[in-house]
């Protein structure tokens, strides 16, 4: 029976405990996380906005309709876990929610940072799982990788290995995992001249983990690009994971270690005068919104120099489409012209608009047939693992079905992860904006069809 005090509303007015600020010592307090669960959860309960997106909304819904008769007191501990790790931080509830700090709101709540806030708790002084290791660490991993010389690309296209991964590291079996390269990009940039001894020049790329070391000619395109253009660009040796895996995984420290590396060797540029220009929405949302809050002394205070700095590389370059130097000189077009986007939940989250898409339409003859906002269910390590890979299916079915009814020849995304997402389940894979944009800078760029030749 539900007592007198259980059925006492709970307030949407922050509690005593709310935090999201890892340097704070409430932040870490069990019992002052608890306080703001049942606060969030309360709200969440009555405003429902959030259906539509990950498991964790639908989940808490259906435990308070069905089993609970909307008494937020009476989930356990089991049932708040169980919402916790439907959530794949996505941060659409975030964009959408009218009650974040970001709106100014006196409910402050932020649903994926108290997610977050969560893990980091919970995580506290355990030891890593086997899987945690490999997933929050993707240059650790890429350097094992490489060091196999071609057999780690075997073994994730090898059923009898990948059912072992499955068992022993928690990697879906049918999960599409890409590749990884010979060569790093930040080796490849060296050779050909990015590299400079000293800091310098207008603009230093941030490649992110994925480009270094699965994907580098979406890096070398935004070079390229970046160059046609008339920007100064760099490169520097030496740059780790923005940190989002590990974070996603309530690995805190991780986070930061990664980070205080990236900050030593990109901090020197920014403080000549240099962007930092980011491949993938996913890393300039970190660099951008979470560095600055995440982490600590001064680190912390780099940061907050560097986060204005930061810039996704589609919104640098439509930042100078109008200069002289911004190069129309295009040489070649996708076939059919009809291009479809799809919008990245981490770009989205950054409010800045969607360059990419904005630049293709710079090509001539190029239309924008569709713009697909919905998520796309990969989100970060989310779809590799045993238990996300068949939800982040289901979570993508939309994002997936927007695509295809574009019926366009040519398919684009900012976020290289859900390029492999959609090549999965929908048959396509999408290129970088800048990708599309080297090749139509090229005489027959688009010779090949839809990736055309380099």
């Amino acid at each position: 029976m539900t007592t007198p005090d259980q059925q006492k509303r709970i307030s949407y007015q922050p509690t005593p405990g709310l935090s999201y600020d890892p340097s704070e010592a409430k932040y870490w307090d069990p019992a002052a996380l608890e306080g703001e669960v049942r606060r969030t959860f309360e709200i969440c309960h009555g405003c429902r906005m959030c259906f539509k997106y990950c498991d964790s909304f639908p989940r808490l819904f259906t435990l308070l309709d069905q089993k609970y008769d909307g008494d937020v007191h009476r989930l356990d501990r089991g049932d708040v876990g169980r919402v916790m790790d439907a959530c794949f931080q996505c941060k659409l509830c975030e964009v959408q929610c009218p009650y974040t700090p970001r709106d100014g709101h006196e409910f402050q709540l932020d649903f994926p940072a108290l997610v977050h806030r969560y893990r980091g708790v919970h995580q506290r002084g355990k030891p890593r799982t086997l899987r945690q290791r490999v997933l929050n660490d993707p240059d650790g991993a890429a350097r094992m990788a490489r060091l196999s010389l071609g057999a780690a690309n075997a073994a994730n296209r090898s059923r009898p290995l990948r059912v072992l991964m499955e068992k022993t590291v928690g990697i879906h079996r049918e999960k599409k995992l890409p590749d990884f390269a010979a060569q790093p990009f930040d080796r490849w940039a060296e050779q050909n001249g990015y590299v400079r001894p000293e800091p310098g020049g207008e603009a230093v790329l941030f490649q992110t983990c994925f480009v270094q070391h699965n994907e580098p000619e979406i890096g070398k395109d935004a070079l390229f690009v970046l160059r046609r253009c008339g920007v100064d660009v760099r490169v520097v040796k030496g740059l780790l994971c923005c940190g989002m895996p590990a974070w996603e995984h309530g690995d805190l420290e991780a986070l930061r270690r990664q980070a205080r590396r990236d900050l030593d060797l990109l901090m020197p540029y920014v403080e000549k005068g240099a962007k930092v220009l980011v491949v993938n929405p996913t890393c300039s949302m970190m660099m951008r919104r979470e560095w600055p809050h995440l982490l600590a002394g001064e680190d912390r205070a780099r940061a907050a120099k560097l986060a204005p700095a930061v810039m996704d590389v589609s919104e640098y370059l439509w930042s100078i489409r109008n200069e002289e130097r911004f190069s129309t000189a295009f040489k070649s077009a996708p076939p059919g012209g009809k291009v479809a986007y799809h919008a990245p939940c981490h770009l989205r989250a950054q409010a800045i608009g969607f360059k990419g898409r904005d630049l293709l339409r710079k090509i001539p003859g190029v239309t924008v047939a569709a713009t697909v906002m919905e998520c796309c269910g990969h989100d970060g390590t989310f779809a590799m693992t045993v238990e996300g890979f068949e939800p982040s299916k289901r979570i993508g079915q939309k994002a997936f079905e927007g695509m295809k009814s574009a019926e366009a020849p040519t398919w684009a995304t900012d976020c290289p992860l859900a390029a492999l997402q959609f090549e999965q389940h929908a048959g396509k894979k999408p290129l970088h904006p800048l990708s599309l944009l080297a090749r139509a800078y090229r005489e027959g760029g688009f010779d090949g069809g839809e990736g055309g030749a380099r």
